[in-house]
């Protein structure tokens, strides 16, 4: 067996382990907000739906729809299908076929008007529609904040190559990922660790979560726009007010996905520790370069932080 072939197949392991882990996250939260619907009402559902004529489908659904609708504003964000059924008592409980269908109906309902009813993916939700942001954002005084363009990068290498490394990230763009923009991701629900990478140190591999798709609305990964849409990158930079980053070179084809290199990471991990005063064998740290360290972590916690307080302003 190649070793390319044995580096993918390491790949493949971090990616089932992300994926592995996300779903389990989330429908823990969806669980803990709703209670467990009983699979025999959920049966039960089907099959009234199932027994419905055309007529009674049709006054059904529109008994459904303000019910539906009514939810949606009152909860101001999105709602799953589960959360919906969770509205109704078991014996008038509808059916996930049936809640689809009102739910295209109230999308066609909206067309022509100032918002949409939108699939994202944690569920459902209205939302404004972006031809009108430029009024609709002038009910809110502050400005909206923006972010500079080490943390777009950051952030868009770990949608398209996740799950990866500070390593990983460091290497595409040319520089050293800022602890600010790492946390900064992390606070805003952005990105989490999902796993650590079997080599010396066993460094953090970040994904993105359910909370950046909502918040870019998609509804799954597959719908991030292609690599060849992107490739005129430095328009794209232009075109967000970015601040110009000389120091780096990321273009749409250090998105792609790429097999990795073990024994070069693990050897690029040994330099690493060896720079930051890491005893090989118990991997803590040595006084002196301990001091260094931290100093300069702070230094760069604080030129990064100033640049995003340049970039907002």
């Amino acid at each position: 067996m190649s070793e390319e072939k044995i580096d993918k197949n390491k790949h493949s392991d971090e990616l089932d382990e992300a994926q592995a882990v996300e779903p389990a996250i989330d429908e823990g939260e969806d669980n803990d907000a709703i209670e467990e619907l009983d699979s025999k009402a959920l049966a039960a559902a089907e099959k009234r739906a199932s027994a419905l004529s055309e007529e009674e489908k049709s006054e059904r659904i529109q008994q459904l729809k303000p019910i539906i609708e009514g939810a949606l504003l009152a909860l101001g964000d999105s709602m799953s299908l589960k959360r919906m059924q969770s509205l109704f008592d078991e014996h008038e409980l509808p059916s996930k076929g049936l809640l689809l269908e009102v739910l295209e109906q109230i999308q066609r309902d909206c067309d022509g008007r100032g918002f949409a009813l939108v699939e994202v993916a944690s569920g459902w939700r209205f939302q404004v529609r972006e031809d009108y942001a430029t009024w609709v954002n002038r009910l809110w005084d502050e400005k909206p904040q923006k972010y500079s363009r080490a943390l777009l990068e950051t952030l868009a290498l770990i949608a398209y190559r996740q799950p990866l490394t500070r390593g990983d990230i460091e290497e595409v763009r040319g520089v050293a990922v800022s602890s600010h923009i790492i946390k900064t991701l992390s606070e805003r629900e952005w990105v989490k660790v999902v796993g650590h990478r079997d080599v010396p140190g066993r460094p953090a591999l970040y994904a993105t979560t359910r909370q950046f798709l909502d918040y870019f609305g998609l509804k799954s990964l597959e719908e991030l726009p292609s690599l060849g849409e992107l490739k005129d990158i430095d328009g794209l930079n232009e075109a967000l007010e970015l601040e110009s980053a000389p120091d780096t070179n990321i273009s749409a084809d250090d998105l792609a996905p790429k097999p990795i290199d073990y024994e070069q990471a693990q050897q690029a991990a040994d330099e690493k520790e060896a720079a930051e005063g890491l005893d090989p064998e118990s991997g803590e740290q040595q006084p002196v370069a301990e001091a260094e360290a931290e100093a300069e972590a702070e230094a760069e916690a604080e030129a990064e932080a100033e640049a995003e307080a340049e970039a907002e302003a």
